[in-house]
């Protein structure tokens, strides 16, 4: 891991989305129709979930995103303010708030269709103004995921970067990116499915560790969320795996991004890349939350993680 930024600070760029869930019995086939339970509206997005994440574990979170100029806005801007995620640097559009739809079947999996809004207005420009600059200028970990352009992401990744930050990527939703869009990341954070997508045909025959390792090629840092099977971590040509912590799932909607925002405060924290404690300790994070229904209402707690960690063989 590189030198980072100021201990403990931590910037996210990224989407807020009000998720629209309903409850089904199973995920209907194409053509066909199901009824469902009764929709419930959560506040969402990978980034500001994330972001929400490492907050409610006690970390300094700047985001910069935006949202529409309507209700849902103004609710997604008042969740992150709740939940003490700096908003500063949270702008508003003239198009709608991003929107997931999401569907949860009785195993607690699930579906989601993305509308992405006003995500998608945020501009390079954006990363200029005062308060996104100063995000960016004094973050130790920066969290970035694919769900605003990706040319946001890329220049955030290199401001950052050059500040001395700690550039963590989520690259999801899944998609291929060549070696130099990957050049200001120091920490790639991927699922399995993600992985493959990212090393093509260099994934087939190999284990997930191997995949790690393969990607630790393209950056310093990687780690690969295995879901029930845990995940796998490799820093250059070391790797290690932390087994799941075992739940019974009732909503796996957030469990990705609570372990990500986990991730990022244990590093902001511990200013180094601490290997199998700290995905011991974003595995626990990303295990309670799908014990939860909900996005942002599932995210632990430090004390629920802690107790979580203590209690565990």
């Amino acid at each position: 891991m590189t030198e980072s930024g100021p201990a403990g600070n931590i910037a996210v760029v990224g989407s807020v989305n009000m998720d629209l869930v309903v409850r089904v019995a199973r995920h209907p086939r194409p053509g066909e129709t199901l009824l469902g339970s009764d929709y419930v509206t959560h506040p969402g997005g990978k980034g500001a979930n994330q972001a929400v994440a490492a907050a409610r574990l006690g970390g300094a979170v700047r985001f910069v995103g935006r949202v529409g100029a309507d209700a849902f806005g103004e609710r997604l801007a008042a969740a992150l303010a709740h939940d003490g995620v700096d908003i500063a640097a949270l702008g508003r559009s003239a198009r709608p708030s991003g929107v997931a739809f999401i569907q949860v079947d009785e195993r607690g999996q699930n579906s989601i269709v993305v509308s992405p809004g006003a995500n998608h207005d945020l501009s390079v420009a954006d990363l200029s103004a005062e308060e996104a600059d100063a995000a960016l200028a004094t973050a130790s970990v920066l969290m970035l995921q694919l769900e605003v352009p990706l040319d946001v992401v890329l220049a955030a990744a290199a401001v950052a970067r050059r500040a001395g930050a700690l550039v963590m990527l989520n690259l999801a939703p899944a998609r291929r990116l060549e070696p130099d869009q990957l050049a200001d990341v120091g920490l790639l954070l991927v699922n399995e499915h993600e992985a493959a997508i990212q090393l093509g045909t260099e994934a087939e025959g190999k284990t997930p560790e191997e995949w790690a390792v393969a990607l630790c090629r393209l950056v310093p840092n990687v780690v690969i969320t295995l879901g029930a099977e845990g995940a796998v971590w490799a820093s250059g040509a070391k790797s290690g795996k932390v087994q799941a912590f075992k739940v019974e799932p009732v909503d796996t909607t957030a469990a990705g991004d609570a372990f990500a925002g986990a991730l990022a405060y244990y590093l902001a924290r511990a200013g180094s890349w601490a290997e199998d404690a700290a995905v011991r300790f974003a595995s626990a994070a990303g295990a309670l939350a799908t014990t939860r229904p909900g996005a942002q209402p599932s995210l632990p707690a430090l004390a629920d993680v802690t107790a979580m960690l203590r209690e565990a063989p």
